[in-house]
């Protein structure tokens, strides 16, 4: 595999990890020993960066992570995320992007991920109650007392990313984007292309839609955020998985996997993207890292868009609450 560099220097695996399924959102989780050894394999098989947040758990992704990486620090780029507030009893209770609150996220964050530096720190979701030159100028003063290296929004928009990066330089964007989700072709390229800002798509499967692995007849139990999501009713899959059986015949002539075809089709976008797909089995890691070195020509990656744009993909991606805190400015 071939390193990319996202921006502002950070070097990172071609595809990283997406750690917020190791202890929620997917079902039940392992234990947490499986997931400390399969976060140490990761970096064995080649993961450079390891992606988690403050508001997964609340705090115990980090924790595990944090326990993870601990031996193998000097090796990979952690990403954590603020911008979130938490009631009385730990849960998450809409954004807040106040200073005091980022700096103190910031030293809860270093202390659970045992490190005395966050690799690259993301405003998790705009917060319109602070101007985001604060929130800016807030990891600006964290990166010059080390504590931060890079500095990362999540689903900004492009006047926010601007007016950040007047501030400081951005990184990373990360936001959603897949052949199931190309909402960031028409909103942010341009913009983080033109600043010079890298790009690290989450859901890159489409919540494992691309994989292969779901069918008409899934179903998802509790604990599944897939059981929430407007994109996964019995109804809105029957139409869904349509794209995905032509990414399926696509897969087949290639030898390849639909994943391996959707990541690969990402990677081929721009040479600052970083997909970032989730999984707690070596062996989907090891499928998708093979992505990177799956050579899709001009005739395949058009047809992967062709088809892309012949499905109509039915259903929001998240519910009302949670699609109104994604910025569209």
């Amino acid at each position: 595999m071939v390193n990319r560099t996202l921006a502002n220097g950070l070097t990172v695996s071609p595809i990283g990890l997406g750690c917020m399924g190791i202890s929620q959102s997917f079902g039940p989780s392992p234990e947490r020993p499986a997931m400390v050894a399969f976060l140490r394999d990761a970096v064995e098989h080649g993961i450079t960066l390891f992606d988690t947040a403050e508001v997964y758990g609340p705090y115990a992704n980090e924790d595990i992570v944090g326990e993870a990486l601990e031996p193998v620090r000097d090796q990979v780029a952690i990403a954590t995320k603020f911008g979130f507030a938490f009631d009385a009893d730990g849960q998450q209770s809409g954004v807040s992007s106040r200073p005091e609150n980022i700096r103190a996220a910031v030293d809860g964050s270093l202390r659970r991920l045992r490190t005395d530096v966050i690799d690259l720190l993301y405003q998790h979701r705009v917060d319109p109650e602070v101007p985001i030159e604060d929130v800016a100028g807030t990891v600006k003063e964290l990166i010059s007392a080390g504590k931060v290296r890079h500095f990362g929004l999540s689903e900004a928009g492009p006047t926010t990313i601007r007016r950040a990066h007047a501030v400081q330089p951005v990184t990373a964007l990360q936001s959603e984007y897949s052949l199931f989700w190309r909402e960031p072709e028409e909103s942010v390229l341009d913009t983080v292309e033109e600043l010079g800002i890298g790009f690290v798509p989450f859901s890159p499967l489409g919540r494992g839609l691309l994989t292969g692995q779901v069918t008409r007849e899934t179903t998802f139990g509790e604990g599944d955020i897939r059981a929430t999501l407007p994109r996964f009713t019995p109804e809105a899959l029957a139409n869904n998985l349509d794209l995905v059986d032509k990414v399926t015949a696509i897969a087949a002539r290639l030898n390849a996997t639909p994943g391996q075809v959707a990541l690969a089709w990402l990677l081929a976008q721009k040479p600052w993207i970083v997909p970032i797909p989730g999984t707690r089995r070596l062996e989907r890691l090891d499928e998708n890292l093979a992505a990177a070195d799956l050579d899709l020509a001009p005739e395949d990656l058009a047809e992967l868009t062709g088809a892309s744009d012949t499905v109509t993909v039915q259903g929001d991606r998240y519910p009302a609450a949670m699609q109104a805190m994604v910025d569209r400015s």
